[in-house]
């Protein structure tokens, strides 16, 4: 029986322009200014999406503002009490994920077991790592009965999670982070290691290992939009192997198809908040910082360069906007005066400024 874990699968040249694409949005994103309110509406955003798709997934009949309101507003709907505690139970997951990665600690049997049980929690947030399975269980096809996959035996269980866990973790520095999150879920999933919440607690894994990886892009995007938005795609790249059992030819099955489907996700997800962070950036949508909204289009332009540094000169300035020396001097002088910029010495000739605190920018 095949318990140790030695994923099968090959690097193509879609994967590989995949990861490039993600890496240079990663980058890119890294450098954007966003202001402390808008970065917290859109993580709230993506949780609140994250939320609603991966439950919907698994059948949940609650709308995108259903979700916001039971989260939100603790909105009842009746006839809903099941679809209410599994958006209750993701959104703590959620929580908890994010915890985990701010830790930095390497991923644990433990943390996953509790990651699943507050998946199952309906909304408790006091709750133990839940264990293993103790039994065989099946994946049914809804509409005939017909048996899809039938996972390995509890008794292997155990053994499978060590050995995947143990995968993960030895594999940090030779592996690309975002193909390592794609072979977890693939994984979880394969195992099924309980009777419910495997699909869920499978997404949240490979977010956890996404955000330990320095991949968590402040917080912003959901994988989960992508695989709900066609789930028949999502289907066919996890169902792989010759046989739907576990012991006869799922476990060295070649995934190679299903680590393309995930990366190019991962970079489809990525495009999108780039564009929306971007948007948002420029727009500064929602905050109330009376500074600004009263940004200039030379002050919203300069921004770029403080993307690329965090202090700069009048000389920087005169480069960046092809001014003269002493027109750009004059334009410093002038940010000064108004709060756009704060001076970090005295020195005339060699001046250096950093944008005002009291912007509310930040940067990761």
């Amino acid at each position: 029986m095949p318990l140790n874990f030695s994923p099968n699968y090959t690097i193509t040249s879609k994967i590989a322009n995949a990861l490039l694409k993600i890496e240079r949005i990663k980058e890119r994103i890294k450098g954007l200014p966003i202001t402390p309110s808008v970065l917290a509406s859109l993580r709230e955003s993506a949780k609140l999406y994250s939320t609603h798709y991966s439950t919907l997934i698994e059948g949940n009949r609650l709308s995108e503002k259903d979700v916001q309101d039971v989260i939100k507003e603790n909105k009842s709907f009746d006839g809903r009490e099941r679809d209410e505690g599994e958006v209750k139970g993701y959104y703590s997951a959620i929580a908890e994920v994010e915890k985990i990665a701010e830790q930095q600690k390497s991923l644990t049997e433990k943390k996953i077991q509790l990651i699943h049980a507050l998946v199952s929690s309906n909304g408790i947030t006091k709750v133990k790592p839940s264990p293993f399975r103790d039994g065989q269980n099946v994946i049914k096809d809804s509409l005939t009965g017909r048996i899809v996959y039938m996972p390995p035996e509890a008794k292997d269980v155990p053994d499978l999670m060590n050995a995947m866990v143990n995968w993960l973790n030895e594999t940090k520095e030779e592996l690309p982070c975002s193909i390592r999150a794609g072979i977890a879920h693939y994984q979880f999933a394969t195992i099924h290691p309980y009777y419910d919440g495997n699909g869920r607690t499978a997404r949240l894994l490979a977010t956890l290992i996404l955000h330990l990886g320095g991949y968590d892009l402040k917080g912003l995007y959901s994988l989960e939009e992508y695989y709900a938005k066609n789930l028949s795609a999502y289907y066919d790249a996890i169902t792989v192997g010759t046989s739907h059992n576990y012991y006869m030819g799922r476990a060295e099955a070649d995934i190679t198809g299903w680590v393309q489907y995930f990366v190019e996700g991962m970079a489809e997800a990525f495009e999108k908040i780039e564009k929306h962070s971007l948007k948002a950036a420029d727009n500064f949508e929602g905050d109330q910082s009376p500074l600004l909204r009263k940004l200039d289009p030379k002050q919203r332009k300069v921004l770029a360069l403080f993307k690329q540094q965090e202090v700069i000169t009048s000389n920087d300035l005169a480069l960046f906007f092809n001014f003269s020396s002493r027109s750009a001097r004059q334009l410093a002088l002038t940010w000064h005066k108004e709060g756009f910029l704060e001076a970090i010495n005295t020195s005339k000739k060699g001046r250096k400024y950093k944008l005002s605190n009291n912007l509310g920018l930040i940067k990761e």
